[in-house]
């Protein structure tokens, strides 16, 4: 077990709650999508897990060192190059000067980046921003990555060599990762599992499989995406009600 939801429960003041009975078991080294409709609740939930926000109610489990972040936008530094934004999370974590270099050109290697580990933020692609903040995000090193819809805002092929890339690292690196997206698609193509959350309050509702098998099959793909469409489509006319 790596992070463990029981009851999960969220409210802000004194409004509505914004998820209310959340359970949830993701396991060691498992990559799990979690989807659903804007405004459900999914980004609340990460920031849960991650411990910016505390619960209202319920359990959490998560390991000892915490989990790493990676945000929809890049927030890089514009004044530092792509290595110099890794060696800054990297000396955050108490990293020795002299280890922070090798250890960040590892990273940008890892991500494919290298070549570009010089250049300042704007001299870089949306893609290419996106992936300094990967390596930035696994410069943390902790057992468990959340990422919170971190390629929403890319054109779609671009999305799809991220989608890749991602899945190479995953599978390179052994992180547990959760992925919030509000695209069926990309839910289906990334995660081992996915889960869907309803409308508010937010709580899983649904949870599909998705075995390399059906990944590999385009046909498995388009119905496993539609079938989890249509569940999607109820969630946001109930809460249309």
């Amino acid at each position: 077990m790596t992070v463990l939801l029981e009851n999960l429960g969220k409210r802000f003041g004194d409004g509505a709650p914004v998820l209310d009975g959340v359970n949830a078991t993701i396991h060691t080294g498992e990559f799990v999508a979690l989807l659903g409709a804007s405004g459900c609740g999914k980004s609340t939930l990460l920031n849960i897990i991650a411990g910016l926000e505390r619960p209202s109610a319920g359990a959490l489990e998560v390991p000892a060192d915490g989990a790493a972040f990676m945000f929809q936008d890049a927030a890089l530094y514009p004044w530092l190059t792509a290595r110099g934004n890794v060696e800054l999370a990297l000396k955050l974590r108490g990293v020795d000067k002299a280890e922070r270099r090798s250890r960040a050109t590892e990273l940008l290697d890892l991500v494919h980046l290298g070549e570009a580990a010089d250049k300042r933020p704007h001299e870089l692609s949306g893609g290419m921003r996106q992936r300094v903040a990967l390596a930035r995000a696994l410069s943390q090193d902790r057992e468990v990555l959340l990422m919170d819809e971190p390629f929403a805002a890319l054109d779609a092929i671009t999305r799809d060599l991220l989608h890749e890339e991602l899945t190479r690292i995953w599978r390179e690196t052994g992180r547990t990762i959760i992925f919030v997206t509000h695209n069926v698609r990309e839910a289906v193509r990334l995660g081992q599992r996915v889960l869907l959350l309803s409308s508010r309050p937010g709580r899983v509702v649904s949870e599909w499989d998705v075995p390399d098998v059906v990944k590999d099959d385009a046909a498995a793909v388009a119905a496993l995406t539609a079938d989890i469409t249509t569940r999607l489509r109820e969630e946001i006319r109930r809460h249309g009600k």
